[in-house]
């Protein structure tokens, strides 16, 4: 009976999905700019040598740079105009976010609705242009002392025109991908920015799954621990999926109330608090700041390949940001200790900014309603940030474990980084929030056809 009711219901959606012609032009766009994005990622950027690239590349793999390009979607590796991604603007929004909850001037924009939101991206985006400038001066200046394993320059043609050519591209290019992402958001389905990363990592997963089993075929990993891999992915995905849908409901009572000789009111509702409301932000923006100060890490005084196939520094490599990016590689605790500690401040930071106790309490009672055994006001929003901080702590937990863990136990097993935690976490939860907004314009289009019957009867 269940399975009957099942097939109607995906027969009514179906039918509803295949007249909803807005929707589907929405996804036309989204999928049209991710292409785009994807054929970016493979144009390289003017003077490089590709083959000395992916040499360099290869020997950066496991640290902090094929994290980078692991989100970059392997524009990084290949050198592209798209190498930066759109990690700069993540960085720029992170540091905007947080000097508004110290600035009253920044704060008060937040007040202000749409005109103070467009004032903050804007400055959003001068800031990003900063930040890409400094980042892409940094690699350009690194390249040039790069060299292959055959002793071949990264840069053919080395010098001040190589260095201006790059940063304008690397900085056209992030400006353009945070472009398209807000035009994803505007005219497409989903959120345009989250969407980004998400087709770079998941253009990624076939190639993890193939060096994965290809280490399975040369003995690096026996066909127990590749087992064992499949299904923690599997178990790691279900885990993610419960908890992203987990919420605690409130519930909430509307007195009733008498206007002549009808009655309104009296029912009872729920505000539904999620286990982790900050959602995929907390990774994304502790990933970031990772990767912000530490992009040109292995391009600082020029990483070569030794005659053995091992990375060595070259002629003043030995620098600061290089001792950095060794600590700070795949599975050292270092890296695992700041970002677990970076996951749990914006899983806190950005609950409170998405979602404020006294607002809500406030319009509960501006509109009647109140939590039963709790009064008005005051005490029903110490209860709701009491509540909410309960579930922030466990959601943040969630998060450093889901993200953590298995960073960790891959990292033993030299694994790529698309099978990892990060990764699995970002995938699914682009996944779910694209899912929902696709049925929630498929349930307006059935309202709206609904209404237009209703209309049609009503002229009868």
């Amino acid at each position: 009976m269940s399975s009957a009711a099942d097939q109607l219901a995906s027969n009514i959606n179906l039918g509803v999905f295949s007249k909803a012609t807005e929707l589907k032009r929405r996804i036309w766009f989204a999928l049209g700019a991710l292409v785009v994005y994807r054929l970016g990622t493979f144009i390289t950027l003017p003077g490089i040598d590709p083959v000395a690239m992916r040499d360099v590349m290869a020997a950066q793999a496991g640290g902090v740079l094929g994290l980078f390009d692991m989100f970059a979607g392997g524009a990084l590796s290949r050198m592209s105009i798209f190498a930066l991604n759109i990690m700069p603007y993540i960085s720029a929004a992170i540091i905007i976010q947080l000097l508004a909850a110290v600035s009253p001037t920044l704060e008060s924009l937040k007040k202000e609705g749409i005109t103070g939101r467009i004032k903050l991206n804007q400055y959003t985006r001068y800031l990003t242009v900063a930040i890409t400038s400094l980042q892409a001066l940094g690699i350009a200046n690194g390249l040039q002392g790069s060299m292959a394993s055959n002793g071949l320059p990264v840069v053919m043609n080395p010098g001040p025109f190589f260095i201006a050519t790059t940063v304008i591209t690397l900085v056209g290019g992030t400006m353009f991908l945070v472009w398209l992402g807000e035009q994803i958001s505007e005219r497409g389905i989903g959120q345009g920015i989250s969407l980004l990363i998400f087709a770079g990592i998941v253009a990624g997963l076939p190639g993890a799954i193939a060096s994965t089993l290809e280490l399975g075929r040369t003995g690096a990993l026996s066909p127990i621990v590749i087992g064992l891999i499949a299904v923690g992915a599997v178990g790691l995905v279900a885990t993610i999926v419960f908890f992203e849908q987990a919420q605690r409901r409130i519930l909430v009572q509307y007195p009733k109330r008498q206007q002549g000789n009808k009655v309104f009111g009296g029912e009872a509702s729920h505000i539904p608090l999620k286990l982790n409301t900050s959602g995929v932000i907390p990774p994304i923006f502790a990933s970031s700041l990772l990767l912000l100060p530490l992009t040109i890490a292995g391009f600082q005084g020029g990483t070569v390949i030794g005659p053995n196939g091992m990375p060595v520094a070259a002629p003043g490599g030995e620098g600061f940001l290089n001792t950095m990016g060794a600590l700070l590689g795949r599975g050292q605790p270092l890296y695992l200790f700041l970002y677990a500690v970076f996951i749990i401040f914006f899983a806190f930071f950005y609950t409170a900014v998405v979602f404020n106790p006294t607002d809500t309490a406030e319009n509960l009672r501006k509109y009647g309603g109140f939590v039963p055994g709790i009064r008005p006001g005051k005490n029903t929003a110490d209860y709701l940030d009491f509540v909410l901080t309960r579930l922030t702590v466990v959601g943040g937990l969630y998060l450093v474990v889901v993200c953590l863990l298995p960073e960790y136990l891959i990292a033993r097993m030299s694994t790529p980084f698309a099978l990892g935690g990060t990764s699995m976490m970002i995938v699914v939860n682009v996944t779910l929030n694209t899912m929902q907004q696709v049925q929630a314009h498929l349930l307006a289009h059935q309202y709206e056809g609904l209404l237009k019957k209703s209309r049609l009867r009503g002229k009868r």
